[in-house]
């Protein structure tokens, strides 16, 4: 998704088509009154000096009209990229959340499985799930309407059952796979197994 990432220069840069139609549309109009005045201002015999002047406020209202149009459809052309990007980010988002889900699912029910083998109550289970989630024991009581020394009555407990020292080793007996560290991909022209370090 790195190819999403756009700088904040470059959403300024970023010009609604819009903006730009209605200036390119009064330029053009402008391009052509002059046009139709020159055209008079030569039959009625006007000096050259003025019929130049209009001639020259002629093309540059139509050269403005021409650059205009050139943003208009480069902001379109911006826009309509823009709209993919968002379209294959949220297609990206959505296939993220739904793999999300399922690991978070699948951790779950491994986490509700380990509880059941260590023999935990309904009440133990949140208990263990709150300090999973970080929560202290002050919290834990306000979150289940218990005294601070239930919730920490409940925590050894459950370290007893499952026969861990504390938080940290309970936490780490459910994030230890998790953050273990991806496999190293193997070097080109050493196999796995082979020497090649010190």
């Amino acid at each position: 998704m790195k190819h999403l990432v756009r700088s904040p220069a470059a959403d300024d840069a970023l010009v609604r088509p819009a903006v730009l139609a209605v200036p390119a549309a009064i330029l053009l109009v402008v391009a052509l009154l002059v046009g139709l005045d020159v055209v008079s201002d030569a039959r009625a015999g006007g000096t050259t000096a003025h019929l130049l002047l209009e001639v020259a406020v002629m093309a540059a209202a139509l050269s403005g009209t021409v650059l205009l149009w050139g943003q208009l459809l480069l902001a379109r052309r911006r826009a309509r990229d823009l709209q993919l990007d968002l379209g294959r980010a949220r297609a990206d988002l959505a296939g993220f959340r739904a793999e999300a889900d399922a690991y978070v699912r699948g951790l779950g029910a491994a986490i509700d499985h380990q509880f059941t083998r260590w023999g935990l109550s309904a009440a133990e289970r949140e208990v263990a799930l709150l300090l999973l989630k970080g929560l202290a024991s002050k919290e834990i009581a306000q979150v289940r309407g218990t005294s601070e020394r239930t919730a920490r009555q409940q925590a050894l407990a459950i370290y007893r059952k499952a026969g861990l020292a504390g938080r940290a080793e309970l936490a780490a007996f459910f994030l230890e796979d998790l953050l273990s560290p991806p496999a190293a991909p193997a070097r080109e022209g050493v196999r796995e197994g082979e020497g090649g370090g010190l």
